[in-house]
């Protein structure tokens, strides 16, 4: 696997007023946040729908931003609940060029089930034609995969990192200190430095669609030390609280505001309220300099 920036975008996923993918809008987003220096996108995480997504269709964005960005780094979401539907998506995501796949915690009968868990990643591995990253996005779906799950699976040779959004730096600390050369991405905004600082590799936020270089001035400062982040993670956690607070739509508005062409979520998911939205887009219009910066 080539090696993956330290920031990257959990990237939006535009859909129009049919609930089909535009096309067009995702090949304006990922040129847009390529001129702010972009070089890697995660499509179809959660930010991205990702639990959304029909059969066919990660082969579909993969493939058109492969097109579109051949250089970039490439990981693709994966929300499944069945080994089977798990390898199908990663088959896909390998077939439209992905270079390696996220793959969420299943979040129904394995629920409970920690020999199921470890099934399930130890499986799909074995099975996988790219690299794996574990996800863990409790606020989603209300799991949280634990330290010594992930210390036992980085142990495996195609199990190459993680995204854990679950905003506690002090778990990057134990699952660094526990394995080699297994790279660990904060995917809680408001956590970014601290995770870093703790030895993670860098961030793969919603954030970092609306405030890229926010994001990449935060991961790059806390690598040289708390003190020299705390400016830029105080001003990026504020843009998070009022943003990613609201879920995929806070995030899309956010995206807008900054120049991008969201779309609309897919339902179930629904845009937010007319009043919602007029007071959050005062609120980002009067700090636009931080959106994109």
């Amino acid at each position: 696997m080539k090696k993956p920036p330290r920031m990257m975008p959990a990237l939006v996923t535009p859909f129009d007023s049919s609930g089909d993918i535009d096309l067009e809008a995702h090949a304006y987003n990922v040129a847009f946040l390529e001129k702010k220096g972009v070089d890697g996108f995660l499509l179809c995480g959660s930010t991205g729908e990702g639990p959304y997504i029909d059969p066919g269709e990660r082969r579909l964005l993969v493939g058109a931003t492969r097109e579109l960005a051949d250089d970039a780094f490439l990981l693709c979401g994966v929300a499944a609940q069945s080994i089977r539907q798990a390898i199908a998506q990663v088959e896909e995501a390998a077939e439209g060029g992905a270079d390696a796949a996220l793959v969420m915690t299943p979040t129904t009968m394995a629920r409970t089930r920690p020999d199921a868990m470890a099934t399930f990643y130890r499986t799909l591995e074995d099975a996988a034609p790219i690299p794996i990253l574990l996800y863990s996005v409790p606020a989603v779906t209300a799991l949280e995969l634990s330290i010594d799950d992930a210390v036992s699976l980085a142990a495996r040779p195609n199990i190459v990192g993680m995204k854990d959004s679950g905003g506690q730096p002090v778990r990057v600390q134990q699952i660094t200190g526990a394995t080699s050369e297994f790279r660990v991405f904060a995917g809680a905004s408001a956590a970014i430095a601290l995770s870093v600082a703790a030895g993670g590799y860098g961030a793969i936020t919603a954030s970092a669609n609306y405030a890229p270089t926010l994001v990449r001035e935060v991961v790059d400062a806390a690598r040289k030390g708390l003190d020299k982040a705390a400016e830029a993670q105080e001003r990026l956690a504020g843009l998070s609280r009022l943003v990613d607070t609201r879920g995929v739509p806070g995030v899309k508005l956010a995206a807008e505001i900054a120049g991008l062409r969201p779309g609309v979520p897919r339902l179930p998911l629904q845009p937010l309220s007319q009043d919602e939205a007029s007071t959050i887009r005062r609120q980002l219009e009067a700090l636009k300099g931080q959106l994109l910066g």
